[in-house]
């Protein structure tokens, strides 16, 4: 029964670490200009990141394996995913001012790392501590809208800045408030994101709209909360 258990547990870790692979072929995708498989790779790492947890919470994991730290593991396959390949997706879009596109991903890479160092990213109520390097949402929205290149690096500007703030953000999981709502809202998100990937990012109106919409109720539940 405990060999079971062990191997099991490692099998939850080998789940995790999935997500590094997967971080490997959007980056893959992404030399070649395929934004669309990037992305998909991208959210299929999402996916990975939201099983993974509460598998490792159910079958007790840190207890069977105290050995390797599913902590760590989650933190390192997480900034490949929420910050390194999408860093690179910023830089090389061509939808940023020439200038501005490399020092736009460094940008993204350095806040993106000081982020997931800090260790209180997390208040006592489970909302994010400031914008929480979600730089594959932030590379999403990027190539959905195609603004305006001021815009877009004005953007990329304001969500660095955004991490170091006491503003909250929604964890639409963990955060008790609203969580129905907010579950549902998240299952509504994913169904529109894969039309627009399946969609070479250019779904339309009646998709992008809608995801436009839950990404200003998202932003917008934590700001009506008391600061961090």
């Amino acid at each position: 029964m405990a060999r079971f258990e062990h191997v099991r547990s490692f099998a939850v870790h080998i789940f995790t670490a999935c997500g590094a692979a997967l971080a490997l072929l959007a980056l893959i995708f992404a030399t070649g200009g395929h934004w669309t498989a990037m992305f998909f790779c991208l959210g299929m790492a999402l996916v990975v990141d939201g099983v993974d947890g509460p598998l490792a919470r159910e079958f007790k994991v840190a207890e069977v394996l105290p050995r390797w730290s599913g902590e760590t593991l989650d933190l390192i396959v997480d900034f490949t995913t929420y910050v390194f390949v999408p860093a690179y997706a910023i830089a090389a879009s061509g939808m940023l001012p020439q200038v501005l596109a490399i020092p736009s991903g460094v940008v993204v890479v350095i806040t993106g790392a000081l982020y997931f160092a800090d260790r209180q990213m997390k208040t006592p109520d489970n909302y994010f501590r400031g914008f929480p390097a979600l730089w594959n949402l932030g590379a999403f929205y990027l190539y959905l809208l195609v603004p305006p290149p001021w815009l877009a690096a004005a953007m990329i500007a304001a969500l660095a800045a955004l991490s170091f703030t006491p503003i909250k953000f929604l964890h639409p999981l963990r955060v008790r408030h609203w969580r129905v709502l907010n579950i549902a809202l998240l299952a509504a998100w994913a169904a529109l994101a894969f039309l627009a990937v399946i969609n070479d990012l250019a779904p339309g109106p009646y998709v992008t709209w809608p995801l436009v919409a839950i990404a200003i109720y998202f932003f917008g539940a934590g700001l009506l909360r008391r600061p961090a």
